[in-house]
């Protein structure tokens, strides 16, 4: 079976192309100055004291644990980290089944706190989503969103399993390239690795992570895939779980082939919303006057492109794939994408001009996916969520899982429809078809959805509380567009922030109102 492309990656919604577009409406607030190249914030010249945590986790020797020690010293790399950042290397267990073997190197980045030492919390670890995004890239690239918080944590990031500098999962053509080129590329280059890749395995590697860096408890904030990873450590360490945000949760009760239908469902639902306000508002809409016109619009443009690509610059072409993604890269901005998108594809469907939506899609990081990747990120993710899913269904159920997603979305769904084959001839099998979630007796986690989300539909978030268990999840819901809504949302903002330097949550039930309200 040849190469199937990605389900839709449940990385962050707040790329640096977010904030390109909506900079200038933000930047009064403070929200997203330093995204654009602002100088991270100085350091206080009070004298530091390192927090020490007194419960090593079971299992990895002492080696790794009381006899390990976090050497931090200036990141050579990436060049947005060469100032005002600090640089690490942890050892871990490559396998913690077998915790006295091969030792791996887990890539960390921190800011440090810029508040008075007396107020400092701790480290709050962050994971940017993907899976197969690099945190220690995404802590630079992201440090104004979190810059409020600041003032009472150090912030730290990494590279997950098979992520950037952190054992790089190959599965290109050769060894040394960062591309996808299906399982069999995996197994060649990277077979001895695959099995310990998976999302548990990493949640073990935050819970010794949480001790190098003197915390007695995790003080985490997931975005989208980030949701899976703290909810999956939350079920493994309840007793060590601090204030945890799960943002833009995905969803712990549906299977790889639910998640497809769920996501490509939501997705053509924020598109339909977007039709309605184009052909209410803009001016010679390109969707035409409604969801229904857009839609058939939208079938004529990927039947043209089916049979000549559009130029889109650089010697690059969009197909329909390539324009359903970008599309969808637009709706994931919620409300501050519709106006770009709109003018993108009045370009493209009048003009044959696919720049504008192929340039729009570069700066959310989402570029052509026939391109040469900067980075392995697509393998990874790959790799990644094949080793957390146990399905490896046969021709049979391929077949019908296919035609289930296309029938889900009549813009999206025939592109959505080839990720059912992402796990086909994989080789190693996965560890479950859904994650152990429940976490009885954790400290209150802190999950967010919002009602219109494109890529982890809000319902997520609803399950995702429950799954954790009677007292530990706790609901906020947002009432916006677009993937993820912190800072975006004030109100999510302050709440968000409020919970993660005081403990406290929201009151059961809250809701913020925003762009769908």
């Amino acid at each position: 079976m040849g190469d199937a492309y990605l389900i839709r990656s449940r990385s962050t919604g707040f790329s640096t192309g977010v904030w390109i577009i909506v900079g200038a409406a933000l930047v009064a607030i403070g929200a997203v100055g330093g995204w654009l190249q602002r100088d991270a914030p100085g350091r206080s010249a009070e004298p530091r004291t390192e927090f020490t945590a007194s419960n090593p986790p079971a299992g990895p020797p002492t080696a790794l644990t009381t006899g390990q020690h976090l050497q931090w010293s200036r990141c050579t790399s990436p060049p947005t980290a060469r100032r005002g950042y600090d640089c690490a290397t942890m050892k871990a267990p490559l396998d913690y089944r077998k915790p006295a073997g091969r030792t791996i190197d887990v890539a960390l980045i921190r800011h440090k706190a810029t508040g008075p030492n007396a107020r400092r919390i701790g480290s709050l670890v962050l994971n940017f989503g993907g899976p197969g995004v690099s945190g220690v890239s995404g802590l630079p690239e992201h440090l104004n969103q979190y810059k409020p918080l600041l003032d009472r944590y150090d912030l730290v990031s990494f590279d997950p399993r098979g992520v950037g500098a952190t054992i790089p999962v190959r599965c290109g053509k050769t060894a040394n390239d960062t591309g996808y080129d299906g399982a069999d590329a995996c197994a060649e280059h990277s077979g001895a690795l695959l099995p310990y890749i998976g999302t548990s395995h990493t949640a073990r590697d935050l819970d010794l992570m949480r001790y190098l860096l003197g915390d007695e408890r995790l003080h985490y904030f997931g975005v989208s895939y980030g949701t899976a990873l703290g909810a999956v450590y939350a079920h493994l360490y309840p007793s060590h779980v601090g204030r945890l945000v799960l943002e833009a949760s995905v969803d712990p009760t549906e299977d790889l082939d639910e998640e497809q239908v769920s996501q490509v469902k939501a997705v053509q639902a924020a598109f339909d919303r977007f039709a309605a306000h184009c052909a209410a508002r803009i001016r010679n809409c390109p969707t035409g006057d409604g969801p229904e016109e857009a839609t058939r619009r939208m079938a004529r443009l990927a039947d043209r492109l089916k049979k000549k690509p559009a130029p889109a610059g650089d010697g690059r072409n969009l197909d329909a794939d390539d324009v359903a993604y970008a599309v969808a890269d637009h709706l994931d901005l919620g409300t501050d994408g519709w106006s770009p998108l709109a003018k993108a594809l009045a370009a493209l469907i009048d003009h044959n001009d696919g720049r504008p939506l192929s340039k729009g899609a570069d700066d959310m990081g989402s570029a052509d996916h026939a391109a040469i990747p900067r980075d392995n990120s697509r393998a990874a993710r790959t790799a990644i969520t094949c080793a957390d899913s146990s399905l490896r269904p046969g021709f049979e159920r391929l077949d019908r899982d296919e035609a289930r997603v296309k029938a889900a979305s009549p813009v999206f769904g025939a592109t959505w429809s080839t990720g059912v084959y992402l796990c086909y001839g994989w080789p190693f099998d996965g560890e479950r078809t859904t994650p152990q979630v429940n976490a009885d007796g954790a400290a209150p986690v802190l999950v967010v959805g919002g009602t219109g989300d494109p890529t982890t539909p809000y319902p997520g978030a609803r399950h995702m509380v429950r799954a954790l268990g009677d007292g530990v999840g706790v609901l906020l819901t947002a009432e916006e567009e677009g993937h993820g809504t912190y800072p975006l949302n004030r109100c999510v903002m302050e709440t968000v922030d409020r919970y993660l330097r005081t403990g406290r949550t929201p009151p059961s039930g809250t809701v913020c109102r925003g762009s769908m309200s």
